[in-house]
């Protein structure tokens, strides 16, 4: 019995961090008079790296600048990471669990430190909206995939 409990697929969050952190604001203070209302831009990126057996971090950056015409009000960006512990899984699902299951994980901290970062920057609070990480995957993979074949 318990040979078969060593082989259940295992996956658990060890521990959540923030591994990094940034917020300019570089018209600071005469950016505060403006009235205009900014564009918002969001930048994602996921990484996952393999830490030793069974234990994996993945990192997650959020990007979000905030533009008037001629002039950034802020950039914040947050690294949000976690280690994972992920054993007993097939290996072509490993690639989809550090891809989406993580993230999604991973993002509701990053989306709160984000509006907090921004919020403590004396601007009103940026509040993201859920992010579909398995259509990013999907597409990312997609786009790989096209990649290598337009160069074979």
């Amino acid at each position: 019995m318990s040979d078969q409990q060593d082989l259940q697929p295992v996956f658990s969050i060890e521990k959540i961090y923030v591994k990094d952190v940034s917020l300019e604001v570089p018209h600071a203070p005469q950016i505060y008079l403006e009235q205009a209302q900014p564009e918002i831009d969001m930048q994602l990126a996921s990484q996952g790296t393999q830490l030793e057996e069974g234990f994996f971090e993945c990192a997650l950056t959020v990007t979000v600048t905030a533009k008037l015409p001629e002039k950034t009000m802020f950039l914040a960006e947050v690294s949000q990471a976690g280690i994972f512990r992920v054993q007993n899984v097939p290996a072509e699902d490993l690639d989809p669990i550090l891809g989406v299951a993580c993230p999604n994980i991973l993002f509701p901290y990053a989306r709160e430190a984000v509006s907090s970062l921004v919020n403590r920057a004396g601007f009103p609070p940026v509040l993201l909206s859920p992010i579909n990480f398995e259509a990013l995957y999907l597409q990312q993979r997609a786009q790989a995939e096209g990649g290598e074949s337009a160069e074979a």
